[in-house]
């Protein structure tokens, strides 16, 4: 697969080691940054990231900050971006499942190393659902309100 991963800078040490995980998973990787723990804007890294998914550039994305939050409300700004917040592997499952979702996003200072592993590997060995679910997730990208 073509995954994306991006982070701010409270999150680069997890995203260089989820990044050497996937890579060595035989998964193409695209590091979006940033490279160095200086201080950076979220927001700008979380819109670089849903650019790519969104473009089709890469199947599935993976944002980090440090609680997850910031950087999955950035991802979501972006209509054809469904990210999901997740602190475990089940939350993870189901957001593939119910959601569709093509980001996952952690926060660095929440979730350690080895269960952002298991969180990465249930979201992309889980499958969507769709049936009942389909019509909801196309609700997300087009509201009728």
């Amino acid at each position: 697969m073509r995954i994306a991963i991006a982070s701010d800078h409270a999150a680069v040490d997890l995203k260089a080691t989820l990044r050497e995980y996937l890579i060595e998973a035989g998964h193409e990787v695209a590091d979006l940054g940033p490279e160095t723990t200086d201080r950076v804007d979220y927001p700008d890294y979380g819109y670089k990231l849903a650019s790519v998914v969104a473009d089709g550039t890469v199947q599935f994305g993976v944002a980090l900050c440090g609680s997850g939050i910031g950087i999955s409300i950035a991802v979501n700004r972006d209509p054809a971006c469904r990210c999901a917040l997740v602190g475990e592997p089940l939350s993870a499952a189901l957001a593939r499942e119910h959601n569709d979702a093509n980001v996952i996003a952690m926060g660095a200072r929440l979730t350690g190393e080895d269960m952002a592993k298991a969180c990465l590997d249930a979201f992309l060995s889980t499958e969507f659902g769709g049936g009942r679910h389909a019509g909801r997730v196309e609700k997300l990208s087009n509201p009728s309100f």
